[in-house]
This record gives C-alpha cells, sequence and structure tokens, in this order.
C-alpha cells in the first residue's frame, strides 16, 4: 500500500498480508512492519486465526521470502513453516494472476474501500480495526449456489478447515524502535520501560512468537530489559520497578539550588512595547475603538420585575 502515514514510520509503502478462502471467497487482512520471514510467519498466523484453521494447501505470488522468484522452488525456512501449519504451498507461474484471483478483489477492496480513505491520524492499531471491520462486512455478499440464495460467511462456516496448532509458528521477530523522552518503547500499541539516559537512541525489540515476554536490545545487541507482552493495542505501559527508581533519581539529580531562579530582576519595556502603549492611549482618548463600558444593572433589573406580572387583559378581548 503506498504513501502510509508517517507517524507509522514504515517508510514509503504499508505492509498488507491478506488471505482468502479459495471456495467461499471469505478474506481477513493483517498490516504488517516489513514482509521479512518473521513479520511475514506472523502476520500469516493472525490471518489464519481470523479464517477459523487453513486450508490443506497455499497459494503464493512469487514473493522473495517464500520462494526464489527466478525458479519459484520454496525456500528451506518457508517449507519449515508450511510443514509446522500441516499444509503443502503452491507457487503462482510467472505472470499468471487469474491463478489467484480470489484474492487480487480482496486485495482490490481493501485498496478502494479501506485504505484509500484512511486518515492520517490514524494508528496502526487503529487501521488494523478499520480492516477488520471491511473483512467482516465484505461476508455478508450474496451468493447463488445450485440454485439457492446464500452469503460469502454462509459458504465460509461451511468449509472444512484444518485446525492451527496452539502457538504460531516460532519465529523471531526483530524491530527498530526510539526511546521517548520518558524512556520508553513504542511497540504493537503498548509502551515498555528502559533504563534513563537512552532517550532519543534506536533500540531492538526481539520476542519470539508465542511467548509471553519481549526483550529490548541496543544496537549492539545487549539486552537492558524484559518484560511481559502486553495485549496488541491494549494501550498498556509496562515499567520496571527499577527502571523506575532509576528515573526518578535522575530526575532529581537534573534539580539543583546552586543557581537559583533570579525573581528580582529589572527587565525594562522595549521600544516597541513603548510604541504600542501609546497607540492605545491615543486611541482610548479618542474614543475611536476603546471606549469604556458602563453596565446599570437597574435596567435590568426593571426587565425583570415586569416580567414577574402577567399582562392584563386588553378591554374588548375575552379569556
Amino acid at each position: 500500500m503506498p504513501d502510509p502515514p508517517e507517524s507509522w514510520g514504515v517508510g514509503s509503502h504499508a505492509h498488507l498480508l491478506v488471505g482468502a478462502l479459495a471456495h467461499s471467497s471469505r478474506w481477513r487482512g493483517v498490516l504488517a512492519e516489513s514482509e521479512d520471514l518473521p513479520h511475514l510467519v506472523e502476520a500469516l498466523d493472525e490471518v489464519l486465526r481470523k479464517l477459523g484453521g487453513t486450508a490443506r494447501r497455499w497459494r503464493f505470488d512469487r514473493m522473495a521470502t517464500v520462494c526464489y522468484p527466478s525458479s519459484g522452488q520454496l525456500t528451506r525456512t518457508f517449507a519449515a513453516v508450511a510443514k509446522y501449519y500441516g499444509t503443502g504451498v503452491d507457487i503462482c507461474p510467472p505472470r499468471r494472476g487469474n491463478r489467484k484471483g480470489v484474492v487480487e478483489k480482496a486485495n482490490h477492496s481493501a485498496a478502494q474501500r479501506w485504505w484509500r480513505t484512511l486518515p492520517d491520524g490514524l494508528s496502526v492499531e487503529q487501521a488494523q480495526s478499520g480492516v477488520d471491520k471491511l473483512a467482516k462486512r465484505m461476508d455478508a455478499r450474496r451468493r447463488q449456489v445450485d440454485g439457492a440464495a446464500t452469503t460469502v460467511g454462509e459458504l465460509a462456516d461451511a468449509e472444512v478447515l484444518l485446525e492451527l496448532p496452539r502457538l504460531p509458528y516460532p519465529a523471531e521477530v526483530d524491530t527498530s524502535r526510539t526511546v521517548t523522552a520518558q524512556a520508553l518503547v513504542p511497540f504493537a500499541g503498548n509502551f515498555y520501560s528502559v533504563p534513563p539516559g537512552l532517550v532519543g537512541l534506536r533500540v531492538h525489540v526481539r520476542h519470539r512468537l508465542g511467548a509471553d515476554h519481549l526483550d529490548i536490545a541496543t544496537a549492539g545487541r545487549a539486552v537492558i530489559a524484559r518484560h511481559r507482552i502486553a495485549p496488541r493495542g491494549s494501550g498498556q505501559t509496562v515499567r520496571d520497578a527499577g527502571h523506575v527508581v532509576a528515573l526518578e533519581q535522575a530526575a532529581l539529580a537534573a534539580f539543583s539550588d546552586r543557581a537559583p531562579c533570579k525573581t528580582k530582576v529589572r527587565r525594562p519595556l522595549s521600544d516597541a512595547a513603548e510604541a504600542e502603549a501609546d497607540r492605545l492611549r491615543t486611541e482610548r482618548a479618542g474614543g475611536s475603538t476603546a471606549e469604556r463600558v458602563v453596565v446599570d444593572l437597574t435596567h435590568y433589573a426593571a426587565v425583570a420585575d415586569r416580567l414577574r406580572r402577567a399582562p392584563e387583559p386588553q378591554e374588548g378581548t375575552q379569556e
């Protein structure tokens, strides 16, 4: 997807992995940070769990993470992923887009109905929620099967899918983040603490899919923090007790009474301020723009007293 919001920090393109069931055309999509193997496996597992299972075979285009584009031969690393989920992999022939027309139509729907009108201020998690809502609405599309009216959702619910493993394939995801001024690292819609003194530096967030913790390491791969993984997009701030104490000590050490603030310093008006004051005095004296407004409350009291009494009926009128 071209031209993503700058706040995402993903460059000139965002990556949306779309998976569709060939028979019913139900599809689900997941935003991925990149197209390397760990992020692809992470997004692939989420797509399969959103679909409710996996088919016996997967069909992929010739992306370099899955196969060698020149020959179409499956890579050894992705073959291990397919074996873990108990499926086979079919690679589309070159320049044969009709071999995966179902997913291409899903891509078209996502691009025209979601990505084209996506606001700039949304986070990745909010954008993901928009993809999920669109995909679920598309399940209401009508279909005719043997003369009987049905929907995409009903066809998909009747499909027989293989069960998924309890945990995702144990790939290790490594992403780069910048430490904030509060010594926090943003990741997957949450914030994780690091020791103070790293503000503005780039660190690596590493976690193994299916694990319940993540590691934060420096550019030299030295692990400086380990936290439990909060639910994606929950907005939690996970802090280590030692990091909190160190941050407080660093903040208190920044205060000093050696150079107190000088409150009794004379600051005369500048020439521009004097000129502006003269202009205001002239306008007030002339009564052009700055006139004194006097509010007389007796007028309001008279109006209120008149409104308290009901008006007397006029002659010649009937009640």
